[in-house]
């Protein structure tokens, strides 16, 4: 014993870890903020472990290439043993964090704990659950599935609404024209790499700020908090009552951090990772996707609201709300803490989580699938359809429906991930139009499956119309001279 006394003394005196003790785990705190109230927080830290280690696992196996990325999710669930149960591990990790972190700035906005001196504290807690829901994105399209992949479109839909940099915000995230294997190494850096990386930064920086001014003391009706005393008065209640973070205040972290753990490998093992929605097949147009839990209530929203509406909330209510989010310290600058004394307080927050729940479960009954006509699905002009023939007509219509206009401009408007089509015609013959639409080409799928040929006729009838007045359309060299029959050119 007195060998390993002074061995533990030798390493103390070169490591300095008594002293790193005192600072860290071993500083005293309030002995009211050893509460249940307050074990949110590690709770969440448990859950960013389990996901850092899980992660790294499943990145030894998974191929992020449209390719594979699919072929490889089976491989875990079907062929590597113990895969499916890695999956859940991280999937489950995934929501209970999203879930705990979101509790967690509850219960800091519930307590005020974001008052002076702490308002750079909620600020950087802020950014931990951006970067958290941002982690929880980036993972979900890594199943590249039908759901991950209309989530991407939806994404980028919403980025490419953005006055003057949405084009180039869109470019950027996608890698290229369309979503595809560029996009999905880009958004496995962010999750593997650029996200975590931010996380732990952010979080090594909110820790230092927690050491730094303490963990806020349990809130006391009437007792305010008056920015010129209050310093004194924290150390005051922490020097007479004060106990130390471990082992005498952390017990009950520990305990629920234990029950988080249980029930995330409870829940890995009787109910599994989330089951991928079929390949990502960018011609299911009419797919039904369905986000995690936590985004289905931006899902339900957008759902439900008028397409003119969606430009404004996000173009403008979005950003506003997180820019309200950060500046929460300086809106309410109340001295009150308790949540008794602050009933607008808690208003907010029941009608916040009501609305969140109620879009969640729309978002689970909703029928609905990515129309995102508020970007692209903009109207056919006037003189693109003006005196053509009803087959002309029924293609301008098979146009929209199929959301070609996600993809394609008529004359700058709409999409731009592919050529715009104002003079398609004179660029293509009708038999490569045909063979264009039915077996893809370039960056675009094949719609062979998914049109009636009816539907072909027609569209391939109306792009035909799609040429200048001045110029032809294009003719094969075995045809006439003379354009084929039934095409005009507009007036």
């Amino acid at each position: 014993m007195n060998r390993i006394r002074l061995l533990g003394q030798w390493l103390d005196d070169r490591l300095a870890l008594g002293r790193l003790y005192e600072h860290t785990i071993g500083h005293r705190i309030p002995a009211s903020s050893a509460s249940w109230w307050y074990v949110f927080g590690s709770a969440t830290l448990v859950c960013l472990i389990i996901q850092l280690v899980t992660g790294v696992c499943l990145a030894l196996v998974y191929v992020p290439s449209p390719d594979d990325a699919y072929a490889s999710l089976e491989y875990l669930d079907y062929e590597q043993p113990f895969g499916w149960y890695l999956r859940g591990l991280h999937y489950w990790g995934s929501n209970f964090m999203v879930a705990l972190v979101t509790i967690h700035m509850v219960q800091i906005f519930l307590f005020g704990a974001y008052k002076y001196p702490r308002e750079l504290t909620w600020m950087v807690g802020c950014a931990l659950f951006l970067a958290t829901i941002g982690m929880a994105f980036t993972g979900q399209t890594m199943r590249f599935d039908q759901d991950a992949y209309w989530g991407v479109e939806i994404i980028v839909s919403i980025l490419g609404r953005l006055p003057g940099v949405g084009e180039y915000a869109t470019h950027l995230l996608q890698g290229g024209p369309i979503v595809g294997a560029e996009t999905l190494s880009r958004f496995f850096a962010l999750h593997v790499f650029v996200i975590p990386g931010a996380l732990i930064g952010l979080l090594v920086i909110h820790i230092r700020l927690i050491l730094v001014l303490g963990i806020s003391e349990y809130p006391v009706a009437g007792k305010h908090v008056e920015p010129g005393a209050y310093c004194d008065d924290y150390e005051g209640v922490v020097e007479k009552t004060g106990i130390r973070l471990m082992p005498e205040g952390g017990g009950k972290d520990l305990v629920f951090g234990a029950l988080v753990l249980l029930a995330i490998v409870l829940c890995a093992a009787l109910i599994g990772p989330k089951i991928p929605n079929g390949p990502a097949d960018p011609t299911l147009i009419h797919t039904v996707p369905r986000p995690d839990f936590y985004f289905l209530s931006l899902f339900a929203a957008f759902a439900l609201m008028p397409p003119y509406l969606e430009s404004v909330v996000i173009v403008y209510v979005m950003p506003l709300a997180i820019v309200l989010l950060f500046a929460v310290p300086f809106i309410s600058r109340g001295r009150e803490r308790h949540p008794s004394r602050r009933p607008g307080a808690v208003i907010a927050v029941i009608v916040v989580l009501l609305s969140l729940f109620t879009l969640a479960w729309e978002g689970v009954k909703s029928p609905w699938s990515p129309q995102m006509d508020a970007w692209s699905g903009v109207a056919v002009q006037p003189r693109f359809v003006r005196g053509r023939s009803p087959l002309e007509h029924a293609g301008a219509t098979v146009l929209q429906a199929k959301q070609c206009r996600n993809c394609h401009a008529l004359d700058g408007a709409g999409g731009k991930r592919g050529p715009d089509l104002a003079g398609v015609a004179t660029r293509l013959t009708e038999d490569q139009l045909v063979r264009q639409v039915l077996q893809g080409g370039g960056n675009m799928p094949a719609y062979g499956k998914h049109l009636a040929p009816h539907e072909v006729t027609a569209l391939v009838a109306f792009l035909g119309t799609l040429h200048p007045e001045n110029q032809p359309p294009a003719r094969s060299a075995a045809s006439s001279s003379s354009p084929p029959t039934g095409f005009r050119e507009p007036r």
